[in-house]
């Protein structure tokens, strides 16, 4: 087992990558630079899974999302015209609705500031016998019983966008 210090700063670690991929992901002008710096965030999410000892998680962040769903991604941005779209005018007039947002984050930190410790008390979790199944077991045993129907959504959706990437190169060729 590994000491606390250790878990703690890879945490931290971890915890910085998704932070600053997330802010570089909305702050970069090139939209390639945006779609890598999604992509650390996303390998620092699969940190985070794997220190919760949640291996299939883990796995499927990397193969799926880093490994699948950022290569989409950057086929797409390679293939739109990016000199056309950086000439249209851009999503500017939204100043009201990001300072909204802003101001309610900021009321949620201050709160939790002024609280302190006493916000972040949770129950008890309740003792849960343990299971002769693994983590990916019960994780494949709840998709495909409780969450069947969300799942195949989430395929179908999936499957629509690779569809229509694809349409959008073909034209354009």
């Amino acid at each position: 087992m590994t000491p606390t210090y250790v878990n703690t700063a890879l945490f931290y670690i971890f915890s910085l990558l998704v932070l600053g991929g997330a802010i570089l992901t909305i702050t970069c002008r090139n939209a390639v630079r945006s779609a890598i710096s999604l992509i650390v965030s996303l390998l620092g999410v699969a940190g985070i899974y794997l220190m919760q000892q949640a291996e299939f998680l883990f796995a499927v962040q990397i193969v799926l999302y880093v490994g699948g769903i950022m290569v989409l991604f950057l086929f797409v941005i390679m293939l739109v015209n990016l000199d056309q779209a950086a000439m249209e005018r851009q999503f500017n007039r939204h100043w009201l609705v990001a300072l909204t947002a802003v101001a309610v984050v900021a009321a949620e930190v201050g709160y939790f500031l002024y609280r302190g410790k006493a916000a972040f008390q949770f129950a008890e979790p309740a003792a849960v016998a343990p299971s002769a199944l693994g983590n990916t077991e019960v994780l494949a045993d709840a998709l495909f019983s409780e969450y069947l129907l969300p799942f195949e959504i989430a395929s179908i959706l999936l499957l629509v966008a690779v569809i229509g990437s694809v349409i959008m190169a073909k034209k354009r060729i």
